[in-house]
Parts: C-alpha cells; sequence; structure tokens
C-alpha cells in the first residue's frame, strides 16, 4: 500500500497482513486519487476510488469505486504508480510497530511528486 498519512492496517502480521507492507509518503500537495492494483491470477485489475475508506465516508457519504477497462488508462495509471514506488526522497516503510524507517535511496534520488508534476507536463505536450 502507498498511503499519504495514517493507516490502520498493521504490515507484517502473521496470519493476517505479512505479504503487506506499507510506504508512506508526505509531501507537499495533498493527493486524493485512490489507485488499487491487483494482480489476479495473473491478470491486472486496476480499480479508481474516491475519498478514504474512514468511516466518516463509508456511512455518512456517497463514495465510489470503478473498474478501469481502458488499456491505455490502465498502462498510464500503472506508471504513476510505478512513480510512487520509486520515490525515495520522501518515502517511508511503515512497520508492524507503527515506525517510520525511510525508504533507502537506491538509485537515481527520486522525488514522487515532483515526477509526477514533470510526468504530468509531458503528458500534456
Amino acid at each position: 500500500m502507498i498511503v499519504r498519512g495514517i493507516c490502520r492496517l498493521v504490515p507484517g502480521v502473521e496470519g493476517q497482513s505479512e505479504h503487506i507492507s506499507v510506504r508512506r509518503i508526505v509531501d507537499r500537495y495533498l493527493e486524493h486519487g485512490r489507485i488499487f492494483w491487483f494482480y489476479n491470477n495473473g491478470a491486472d485489475e486496476i480499480y479508481m476510488g474516491s475519498a478514504d475508506w474512514m468511516t466518516r465516508n463509508l456511512y455518512r457519504r456517497i463514495e465510489v469505486c470503478f473498474p478501469v477497462a481502458d488499456s491505455r488508462l490502465k498502462a498510464s495509471l500503472r506508471q504513476v504508480l510505478d512513480i510512487y514506488l520509486k520515490d525515495n526522497l520522501k518515502a517511508t516503510w511503515v512497520t508492524a510497530d507503527g515506525a517510520h524507517n525511510p525508504v533507502a535511496g537506491k538509485g537515481k534520488r527520486l522525488q514522487a511528486q515532483a515526477a509526477m508534476y514533470q510526468w504530468v507536463k509531458e503528458q500534456a505536450q
């Protein structure tokens, strides 16, 4: 998972979340888009959704989550996720004890939000 703020899921708990890692990125912009990427028995499934899945949103508002069917849009969304997964300046790993450990700065230094800003500019041209 890539989250911006709080995450109530505890990663690395045997029998519950041992295959889930949580990466937290807090930077200049507050993003609201939700992208869900599942690798379902070899088939990529991508969904997009609205706001945080918090009690106030699930029970007091109308929230939407929908599949993305267009292959070009799926490819673009995978690029977005790839950029965020490469962040090694603002990203931290959330551990089972709630600590936030910096992501090791392997390879080229990358700040996801700055890279996304540049990517969007290039896509618009």
